[in-house]
């Protein structure tokens, strides 16, 4: 039996609540390769791992996104 949590899937309004990023700033951040991308939910809905939130808030200076990774 594993210990560990399964990754939770956060909504936007939760990312930008955890982060204190305004919208237009998370996106941007985004586009820039410094936020981790969303993943697809739904056809119309998207959101983040919050292992990936997490690992971007303990060191949001100098993340980057691994360019290999799935988009």
């Amino acid at each position: 039996m594993s210990t560990e949590a399964p990754d939770r899937i956060l909504r936007i309004h939760t990312v930008l609540e955890r982060t204190g990023l305004s919208r237009s700033t998370l996106y941007r951040k985004i586009q820039q390769g410094t936020f981790p991308r969303q993943i697809a939910i739904s056809t119309r809905c998207a959101g983040w791992r919050e292992s990936a939130v997490a690992d971007w808030m303990r060191n949001p200076m100098f993340y980057g996104v691994d360019d290999h990774a799935p988009k």
